[in-house]
């Protein structure tokens, strides 16, 4: 039989916007907060047209062959996702697991969007961060979510360096975004600042943190 295919991936969508890391460079403690909450209003219409256009497209597939697809999709983007900045050290760094927990909020939510989930919703944000271990309460990730909108708000009047020194912040952003990223990928953010260590990254070690986060989505949004 024909397996079906997944719509093709949006092309502006697929790193993070330059806006977003401004935003996380300037409060690297709440980056994935912001990184949350800039997927939910940049990705889940994205997440949404996909699932009604290929459930037209399909309109045999059930809610976990649907799901499936959105895995499968994801989970080969994020193999590559650690060569896609081409950027050495740090900075390279930070933008690899920056760009692999974007690719993987991109993937929560079409597989909400798979079982019928709005995906725009903004308690999809809450859910990010759970699914995705940066917290592990609801409660305490809403918290977090509107504390990092309300810097999100206050960094538009007051714009300007925050005085931190660069390598400080990157460090902190890098490893809260690789936290968000899996556990496994904290490792990245050190072993590409070593010449040659950046060959061994992407691949096994995102694939394996974006399969288990797809495991606990799919559980998550197929109760419903």
């Amino acid at each position: 039989m024909t397996q079906p295919t997944t719509t093709p991936i949006a092309i502006e969508t697929t790193t993070p916007p330059g806006t977003l890391w401004s935003r996380m460079k300037s409060d690297p403690q709440y980056a994935p907060e912001h990184l949350a909450l800039e997927a939910v209003r940049r990705l889940g219409p994205e997440a949404a047209r996909w699932a009604e256009r290929t459930r037209a497209e399909r309109p045999g597939l059930s809610p976990d062959e649907l799901a499936v697809l959105a895995v499968k999709h994801f989970t080969t983007l994020a193999r590559v996702s650690g060569a896609v900045s081409g950027a050495a050290g740090l900075p390279g760094a930070v933008l690899d697991v920056g760009i692999l927990a974007w690719t993987q909020a991109r993937m929560v939510l079409h597989v909400a969007a798979a079982y019928g989930v709005d995906p725009t919703a903004p308690e999809r944000a809450t859910e990010l961060l759970v699914l995705q271990r940066v917290h592990k309460y609801g409660e305490t990730a809403r918290i977090a979510l509107g504390v990092a909108a309300g810097r999100e708000r206050a960094s538009r009047l007051f714009t300007g360096a925050s005085g931190r020194p660069l390598t400080r912040v990157l460090i902190t952003m890098g490893v809260r975004l690789a936290q968000m990223a899996g556990v496994r990928a904290a490792r990245r953010v050190f072993a590409k600042m070593v010449p040659g260590a950046g060959m061994i990254l992407g691949t096994w070690v995102n694939s394996a943190a974006t399969k288990e986060l797809a495991r606990r989505a799919r559980i998550q949004y197929r109760k419903g």
